[in-house]
């Protein structure tokens, strides 16, 4: 048997507006325009939950009681004082990944071993926090004055022996207390095998020192246990977009006119090379691989070395520059030149203290 319906079939049912789609679903140019605080972002769930307790797993392993505590912001940091670790947002989610490095050309922390790289120097941080540390007499002695202020930008020795290699750029060259959490990462890292890493190095103290100080904590409740967030994505108002605007502008380089005399030097705006392929283009079409190369060489943030290129290739651009050589020497050159200009980038006191 069947029953008449309320609804006549020839009349249609309204469903009401379409439904708007989720966030993930979105291109990038949407995207940019949602609130930080509207992606509804969690660390349970997500990739970096098991990462997490991989760094519990390797400080429990040490006899370290200590565990900090992790919430979303906007980049990977520990504020004085606290004994926990922000983790950029866009970690916890693909569709986010995928904009950073649309948006910045890299994903800092996006793979399993960089992002374990970075947690652990941010784990020496919040313990150096927890326990009070940075009061010691012989940690002020090898390390410094963690009271010396911070510098907006650092000039690296490449060369120095006198710290550990952990995190690009000499980092912990940058300030006192980033020496601290390089070397207590390389000391957690399982299997680092510091002692013959950094055999006949003066960092190698630092080293020892780390070791002795981590077992005499080995089972001791930490002294400091707030669990306060700093700037929480939660709380976050802005939009993406506005985020990468001031983040690019952070990283960016401010003259870029600088590489006009060595881009003359490897092109030509003569008549006579009018009919060659544009430097422009010749650029672009190698960017990857250079960009590629002189980071692993500079140990430099790959979107540093990219701004570089970027106004190159603006430069070029402008100039009606053309190839003067064969493409392979061509590019070898440009390679050359590019590694050259990183290098007074670090070098010039402008590289910025990122982490």
């Amino acid at each position: 048997m069947t029953f008449p319906s309320d609804t006549p079939p020839s009349t249609p049912v309204d469903s009401g507006p379409p439904a708007r789609p989720e966030w993930p679903d979105l291109g990038d140019e949407a995207l940019l325009d949602i609130r930080l605080c509207a992606l509804g972002l969690t660390i349970d769930g997500s990739a970096l939950e098991p990462r997490i307790s991989q760094l519990h797993e390797e400080l429990a392993a040490r006899g370290i009681t200590f565990r900090p505590h992790f919430w979303l912001s906007t980049e990977w940091f520990c504020p004085d004082g606290v004994p926990g670790i922000a983790i950029p947002f866009y970690l916890a989610h693909p569709r986010l990944m995928k904009l950073e490095k649309a948006q910045m050309l890299e994903v800092e922390g996006g793979t399993p071993e960089w992002f374990m790289q970075i947690l652990r120097h941010e784990a020496g941080h919040a313990i150096d926090n927890a326990y009070n540390l940075r009061r010691r007499r012989r940690r002020v002695n090898l390390f410094g004055k963690p009271s010396v202020e911070y510098p907006e930008v650092y000039l690296p020795k490449p060369y120095s022996k006198s710290f550990v290699l952990h995190l690009d750029s000499w980092y912990a060259q940058s300030h006192p207390d980033e020496d601290f959490a390089e070397t207590f990462a390389v000391w957690l890292t399982p299997d680092s095998d510091w002692r013959v890493r950094f055999n006949d190095w003066p960092a190698l103290k630092k080293l020892e020192y780390m070791d002795q100080l981590m077992r005499g904590l080995a089972g001791q409740p930490p002294m400091v246990t707030s669990r306060r967030r700093v700037e929480p994505i939660d709380s976050a108002r802005g939009t993406l977009r506005r985020h990468y605007a001031k983040k690019r502008e952070q990283y960016g380089l401010e003259h870029p006119n600088f590489y006009d005399r060595d881009l003359r030097r490897l092109f030509s705006s003569a008549p006579e090379y009018h009919q060659n392929l544009k430097a422009a283009r010749f650029i672009k079409r190698i960017q990857r691989d250079v960009r590629r190369h002189v980071a692993a060489w500079a140990g430099s943030y790959q979107y540093t070395i990219d701004q570089v290129i970027v106004n190159m290739i603006r430069r070029a651009d402008e100039l009606d520059l053309r190839l003067m050589h064969p493409e392979e020497q061509t590019r070898l050159d440009f390679m050359l030149m590019l590694t050259v200009q990183t290098m007074n980038y670090l070098h010039s006191g402008r590289h910025r203290v990122a982490l």
